[in-house]
Protein backbone atom coordinates (compact mmCIF):
# COMPACT_ATOMS: atom_id res chain seq x y z
CA UNK A 1 0.00 0.00 0.00
CA UNK A 2 1.52 3.44 -0.76
CA UNK A 3 1.84 6.14 1.46
CA UNK A 4 -0.94 8.28 -0.39
CA UNK A 5 -3.38 5.20 0.24
CA UNK A 6 -2.98 5.29 4.19
CA UNK A 7 -6.17 5.57 5.92
CA UNK A 8 -6.19 9.49 7.73
CA UNK A 9 -5.32 9.86 11.07
CA UNK A 10 -8.64 9.98 12.63
CA UNK A 11 -9.54 6.75 10.99
CA UNK A 12 -6.52 4.93 12.48
CA UNK A 13 -7.13 6.62 15.96
CA UNK A 14 -10.56 4.69 16.15
CA UNK A 15 -9.28 1.60 14.55
CA UNK A 16 -6.94 1.63 17.10
CA UNK A 17 -9.16 2.53 20.24
CA UNK A 18 -11.28 -0.23 18.96
CA UNK A 19 -9.70 -2.96 18.45
CA UNK A 20 -9.10 -5.97 20.66
CA UNK A 21 -5.89 -5.62 22.46
CA UNK A 22 -3.14 -8.21 22.01
CA UNK A 23 -1.09 -7.88 25.66
CA UNK A 24 -4.18 -6.99 27.69
CA UNK A 25 -6.95 -9.25 28.91
CA UNK A 26 -10.31 -8.77 29.47
CA UNK A 27 -10.10 -8.62 33.40
CA UNK A 28 -7.04 -6.03 32.54
CA UNK A 29 -9.01 -3.66 31.13
CA UNK A 30 -12.23 -3.60 33.71
CA UNK A 31 -9.45 -3.15 36.49
CA UNK A 32 -7.72 -0.48 34.69
CA UNK A 33 -11.64 1.11 33.93
CA UNK A 34 -12.34 0.96 37.44
CA UNK A 35 -9.38 1.95 38.68
CA UNK A 36 -9.63 5.35 36.55
CA UNK A 37 -13.51 5.70 37.43
CA UNK A 38 -12.87 5.02 41.29
CA UNK A 39 -9.90 8.12 41.12
CA UNK A 40 -12.03 10.50 38.58
CA UNK A 41 -14.90 9.86 40.85
CA UNK A 42 -12.75 10.45 44.19
CA UNK A 43 -10.96 12.99 42.41
CA UNK A 44 -13.91 15.06 41.80
CA UNK A 45 -15.67 14.79 45.10
CA UNK A 46 -12.50 16.24 46.27
CA UNK A 47 -12.41 18.91 44.44
CA UNK A 48 -16.21 19.96 44.85
CA UNK A 49 -15.33 19.94 48.46
CA UNK A 50 -12.33 21.94 48.31
CA UNK A 51 -14.34 24.72 46.20
CA UNK A 52 -17.20 24.98 48.40
CA UNK A 53 -15.26 26.04 51.62
CA UNK A 54 -15.98 29.40 53.13
CA UNK A 55 -12.19 30.05 52.73
CA UNK A 56 -12.08 29.12 48.93
CA UNK A 57 -15.17 31.33 47.80
CA UNK A 58 -14.52 34.26 50.53
CA UNK A 59 -10.99 34.75 49.71
CA UNK A 60 -9.58 32.85 46.68
CA UNK A 61 -12.26 32.30 44.28
CA UNK A 62 -14.23 35.98 43.67
CA UNK A 63 -12.32 39.53 43.33
CA UNK A 64 -15.53 40.98 44.75
CA UNK A 65 -15.66 38.53 48.28
CA UNK A 66 -13.37 41.03 49.71
CA UNK A 67 -16.85 43.53 50.05
CA UNK A 68 -19.28 40.96 50.70
CA UNK A 69 -17.32 38.19 52.54
CA UNK A 70 -17.40 40.40 55.47
CA UNK A 71 -20.75 40.77 55.44
CA UNK A 72 -21.73 37.03 55.66
CA UNK A 73 -19.25 37.05 58.36
CA UNK A 74 -20.97 39.20 60.53
CA UNK A 75 -24.75 38.18 59.46
CA UNK A 76 -26.57 35.44 61.41
CA UNK A 77 -25.91 32.88 58.61
CA UNK A 78 -21.82 33.44 59.58
CA UNK A 79 -21.79 34.23 63.42
CA UNK A 80 -24.43 34.10 66.03
CA UNK A 81 -25.34 32.51 69.66
CA UNK A 82 -25.77 29.16 68.68
CA UNK A 83 -22.71 28.28 66.74
CA UNK A 84 -24.96 27.28 63.86
CA UNK A 85 -24.10 28.65 60.34
CA UNK A 86 -24.58 27.70 56.90
CA UNK A 87 -21.84 28.26 54.61
CA UNK A 88 -21.56 30.07 51.29
CA UNK A 89 -21.91 26.81 49.07
CA UNK A 90 -25.26 26.01 51.39
CA UNK A 91 -27.32 29.18 50.40
CA UNK A 92 -25.48 29.07 46.55
CA UNK A 93 -24.93 25.56 45.45
CA UNK A 94 -27.84 23.12 44.69
CA UNK A 95 -26.92 20.03 47.52
CA UNK A 96 -28.26 17.04 45.18
CA UNK A 97 -26.18 15.26 42.25
CA UNK A 98 -26.01 16.25 39.48
CA UNK A 99 -27.97 19.50 39.98
CA UNK A 100 -24.64 19.99 42.41
CA UNK A 101 -21.83 19.46 39.23
CA UNK A 102 -24.08 21.29 36.49
CA UNK A 103 -24.52 24.43 38.38
CA UNK A 104 -20.44 24.37 39.33
CA UNK A 105 -19.52 24.13 36.03
CA UNK A 106 -21.68 26.75 34.71
CA UNK A 107 -21.10 28.87 37.70
CA UNK A 108 -17.46 28.79 37.14
CA UNK A 109 -17.30 29.59 33.53
CA UNK A 110 -19.15 32.52 33.92
CA UNK A 111 -17.57 33.61 36.70
CA UNK A 112 -13.84 32.81 34.83
CA UNK A 113 -15.27 35.16 32.12
CA UNK A 114 -16.53 38.03 34.37
CA UNK A 115 -12.75 37.84 36.48
CA UNK A 116 -11.28 38.41 33.28
CA UNK A 117 -13.57 41.45 32.21
CA UNK A 118 -13.10 43.15 35.27
CA UNK A 119 -16.70 44.07 35.78
CA UNK A 120 -16.82 43.71 39.83
CA UNK A 121 -12.85 44.04 40.28
CA UNK A 122 -13.48 47.03 42.47
CA UNK A 123 -15.72 48.09 45.29
CA UNK A 124 -17.19 50.62 43.05
CA UNK A 125 -18.08 48.66 40.40
CA UNK A 126 -19.48 46.16 42.45
CA UNK A 127 -22.01 48.14 44.33
CA UNK A 128 -22.94 49.25 40.71
CA UNK A 129 -24.30 45.84 39.84
CA UNK A 130 -25.16 44.74 43.73
CA UNK A 131 -28.90 45.03 42.47
CA UNK A 132 -29.00 43.50 39.53
CA UNK A 133 -26.56 40.65 41.21
CA UNK A 134 -28.75 39.81 43.88
CA UNK A 135 -31.77 40.04 41.90
CA UNK A 136 -30.45 37.16 39.82
CA UNK A 137 -29.56 34.70 43.00
CA UNK A 138 -33.21 35.37 44.23
CA UNK A 139 -34.48 35.06 40.81
CA UNK A 140 -32.87 31.21 40.81
CA UNK A 141 -34.25 30.96 44.53
CA UNK A 142 -37.22 31.69 43.54
CA UNK A 143 -37.46 29.15 40.62
CA UNK A 144 -36.44 26.00 42.73
CA UNK A 145 -38.62 27.50 45.78
CA UNK A 146 -36.15 28.14 47.99
CA UNK A 147 -34.94 24.94 48.02
CA UNK A 148 -31.33 25.59 49.68
CA UNK A 149 -33.00 27.79 52.23
CA UNK A 150 -35.62 24.51 53.16
CA UNK A 151 -32.42 22.48 53.48
CA UNK A 152 -32.00 23.60 57.01
CA UNK A 153 -35.27 25.49 57.87
CA UNK A 154 -37.85 22.67 57.83
CA UNK A 155 -41.61 24.16 57.40
CA UNK A 156 -42.91 20.91 59.22
CA UNK A 157 -40.51 21.38 62.44
CA UNK A 158 -41.71 25.13 62.67
CA UNK A 159 -42.90 25.75 65.87
CA UNK A 160 -45.65 28.92 65.69
CA UNK A 161 -45.55 29.54 69.06
CA UNK A 162 -42.23 30.98 68.95
CA UNK A 163 -42.94 32.87 66.11
CA UNK A 164 -44.22 36.92 65.81
CA UNK A 165 -47.67 37.22 64.22
CA UNK A 166 -45.87 38.55 61.65
CA UNK A 167 -43.52 35.61 61.20
CA UNK A 168 -46.62 33.41 61.55
CA UNK A 169 -49.16 35.55 58.93
CA UNK A 170 -45.46 35.51 56.48
CA UNK A 171 -45.34 31.61 56.44
CA UNK A 172 -48.72 31.08 55.75
CA UNK A 173 -48.37 32.37 52.56
CA UNK A 174 -45.38 30.31 52.30
CA UNK A 175 -47.11 27.08 53.15
CA UNK A 176 -50.14 28.35 51.19
CA UNK A 177 -47.56 28.45 48.10
CA UNK A 178 -48.05 32.14 47.66
CA UNK A 179 -44.39 32.99 48.66
CA UNK A 180 -41.48 31.69 49.04
CA UNK A 181 -38.65 32.16 51.38
CA UNK A 182 -36.87 34.76 49.68
CA UNK A 183 -39.60 36.38 49.11
CA UNK A 184 -39.53 37.69 52.28
CA UNK A 185 -35.69 37.36 53.72
CA UNK A 186 -33.43 39.07 51.58
CA UNK A 187 -30.43 40.65 53.30
CA UNK A 188 -29.76 37.87 55.66
CA UNK A 189 -26.11 36.95 54.77
CA UNK A 190 -25.29 40.25 52.63
CA UNK A 191 -25.92 43.89 52.93
CA UNK A 192 -28.99 44.66 51.17
CA UNK A 193 -28.78 46.25 48.35
CA UNK A 194 -31.03 49.62 47.27
CA UNK A 195 -32.99 49.46 44.44
CA UNK A 196 -32.03 51.87 41.58
CA UNK A 197 -33.97 55.20 41.06
CA UNK A 198 -34.92 53.95 37.40
CA UNK A 199 -35.85 50.58 38.29
CA UNK A 200 -38.92 50.09 37.45
CA UNK A 201 -39.47 53.74 35.98
CA UNK A 202 -41.58 52.74 32.84
CA UNK A 203 -44.28 50.94 35.07
CA UNK A 204 -44.01 54.02 37.56
CA UNK A 205 -44.86 56.31 34.26
CA UNK A 206 -47.37 53.93 32.71
CA UNK A 207 -50.41 55.23 34.79
CA UNK A 208 -49.42 58.70 33.92
CA UNK A 209 -48.83 58.21 29.79
CA UNK A 210 -51.79 56.17 29.61
CA UNK A 211 -53.79 59.50 31.58
CA UNK A 212 -51.84 62.01 28.84
CA UNK A 213 -53.68 59.44 26.16
CA UNK A 214 -57.70 59.59 27.59
CA UNK A 215 -59.91 61.97 25.55
CA UNK A 216 -61.10 65.12 27.26
CA UNK A 217 -64.29 65.90 27.50
CA UNK A 218 -65.29 68.36 25.07
CA UNK A 219 -65.75 71.98 26.51
CA UNK A 220 -69.40 73.67 26.43
CA UNK A 221 -70.06 76.64 25.01
CA UNK A 222 -70.44 79.47 27.40
CA UNK A 223 -73.86 80.10 26.57
CA UNK A 224 -74.92 76.47 27.60
CA UNK A 225 -72.39 76.35 30.74
CA UNK A 226 -74.55 79.51 32.22
CA UNK A 227 -77.84 78.07 30.91
CA UNK A 228 -76.89 75.09 33.11
CA UNK A 229 -75.84 77.32 36.11
CA UNK A 230 -79.14 79.35 36.15
CA UNK A 231 -81.02 75.91 35.62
Amino acid sequence: MSPTSQPGLLRRFLRWLFSPSAKWSVFALLLLGVVLGFGATVGTQVGVAWSGTNEFCGTACHSHAQFVYPEYQKSAHGHNRTGVHAGCTDCHVPHSYPEKLIYKARAGVRDVIAEFQGTISTKEKFEARRWELANHVWDDMRANNSANCRTCHNPETWDTSKQSEDAVKSHKKFTSGKATCIDCHTGMAHAEPVEPEDAGKADKTKPADDAKAEPKPEAKPAGEEASAAKS
